[in-house]
């Protein structure tokens, strides 16, 4: 659906966040007389009253039967379909659609494909991935736009020219490309670990909808990672795989890149902290090559790739002790790599957060073997990490804190580390509660451990370059 298909329908927004201020400037963009309703909390309806659309009515209970009023729904990415409201709703006709579907809908050809579209998602890596591509994409000469999931919502550059777009998507989103009736030339998926089960209701649906990307919307090519256990078993009759992570495609052996049999360089000192990281090197590099450049030459320009904050940041050291900032680890898995990549220092590691229901065991059972100097919970569901981890402590001998807050759970950490250890912030769980998103509870920490949050924050590159 384009956008002046919804000329004459009853037409609402779901949201007043970053992409919910997008749809409604794209809307407007098109449709200029087209009446809307916002449904947002109280405290956004404020600034989307002062924006003085007199055709924009503004409500905050967003029931089931006010949404089955409309014909369509333009709901932000965090609002989940799968809510009772929502499920009402679309049973008596509504249709939701998220900005990305009509963004989709607005490029797609004749034939249903944007020729110049990669899309990313993962449960983790994608944006390191996403930027990453754009890096290596504009040192090919190419005008590139980096945006999606990462922060630009793809309305915000709805007009935008791009020979190449390099587009982050979360779960949230994965479905809207198949909704629009397009698929992209590439999409990229880096892993499947369970994660946002409050979203999507069931680890089995979380799949889905991440699949949903290659399964429904069909890519020409997808690029999937071959050491992923539940990517390898994909078939997708309708798209052509490109592999990376094995011996068939763009691979590590240790800190040599590979192609095939091919040693390429060694990446050893790219700013690609982690190894996980690197292999986000491997499936940027596939994309290249099924997008026409020569990955192998521009291989080299990821020196020159400037690392996202909060992720395995370091903001340097205080009183001997280094500061690193992983504030996107969402999941026991990313935690886990995080302490693999400073196995061989001193390390106190603050985990918890909000409490999605996502298992820690074998979080804990990797603690018998592999335990940092402390590990120290905080968050909704820090007492039930705690509890978890205190029969492992006390096997495995590391010592466990509990903290009310961050401010108490880095205070704690220092105290159990010798000079040159390391104070990890890679809680393994959203920041919902105390902070509005990882990007605020990193800014926290840095602050707490006496650096400027500002200089810690901004992504280089978004748009279009």
């Amino acid at each position: 659906m384009r956008i002046d298909d919804l000329s004459g329908r009853r037409v609402a927004l779901w949201g007043w966040g970053h992409e919910g201020r997008a749809a409604h400037t794209a809307l407007r963009a098109r449709l200029s007389a087209l009446p809307l309703t916002l449904f947002c909390s109280e405290a956004e309806a404020a600034e989307a009253a002062g924006l003085g659309d007199p055709l924009l009515s503004i409500e905050h209970a967003a029931t089931g039967e006010r949404l089955a009023a409309f014909e369509v729904v333009v709901k932000s990415p965090g609002i989940s379909p799968y809510r009772p409201e929502a499920a009402f709703a679309a049973q008596r006709g509504t249709r939701f659609l998220g900005g990305t579907a009509l963004w989709f809908a607005e490029r797609a050809d004749a034939g249903g494909e944007v020729a110049n579209a990669i899309c990313v998602t993962g449960t983790k890596g994608k944006s390191t991935t996403t930027s990453l591509l754009a890096h290596l994409l504009r040192a090919a000469g190419l005008r590139t736009a980096l945006c999606g999931n990462i922060g630009v919502p793809l309305l915000e550059l709805l007009d935008g020219d791009a020979e190449a777009w390099a587009i982050e998507l979360s779960s949230y989103q994965t479905r809207d490309v198949a909704a629009a009736g397009a698929r992209p030339h590439i999409a990229i998926v880096t892993n499947l670990h369970p994660e946002h089960l409050d979203w999507h209701g069931s680890e089995a649906r979380y799949i889905a909808d991440k699949l949903a990307l290659v399964m429904e919307a069909q890519p020409r090519i997808a690029v999937l990672n071959a050491a992923d256990p539940l990517l390898a078993k994909l078939q997708l009759p309708d798209s052509e795989i490109h592999w990376y992570g094995d011996a068939r495609g763009w691979h590590l052996r240790g800190d040599a890149l590979h192609r095939g049999d091919a040693f390429v360089m060694d990446t050893a000192t790219l700013p690609l902290p982690g190894r996980h990281n690197r292999s986000n090197l491997c499936a940027v590099l596939t994309a290249l090559d099924a997008f026409g450049l020569d990955a192998a030459a521009l291989a080299t320009h990821a020196a020159s790739f400037q690392p996202l904050p909060n992720r395995l940041q370091p903001l340097g050291e205080r009183d001997g002790i280094l500061y690193v900032n992983d504030s996107i680890s969402t999941t026991p898995m990313a935690t886990l790599a995080a302490l693999e990549l400073y196995a061989d220092r001193p390390v106190a590691v603050l985990v918890g957060g909000h409490d999605r229901g996502l298992p820690w065991d074998a979080f804990a059972d990797a603690m018998r073997l592999r335990a940092p100097d402390a590990v120290v919970t905080m968050g909704q569901n820090g007492p039930r990490i705690h509890a978890l981890l205190a029969p492992v402590a006390a096997q495995a001998g590391f010592t466990l804190a509990a903290a009310g807050d961050l401010a108490e759970a880095m205070g704690k950490a220092r105290a159990a580390l010798p000079d040159g250890g390391v104070v990890l912030l890679s809680p393994g769980a959203p920041s919902f509660g105390p902070y509005r998103n990882y990007v605020a509870r990193g800014r926290h920490f840095a602050e707490l451990a006496g650096f400027d949050p500002d200089a810690i924050s901004g992504i280089q590159g978004m748009g279009i370059a």
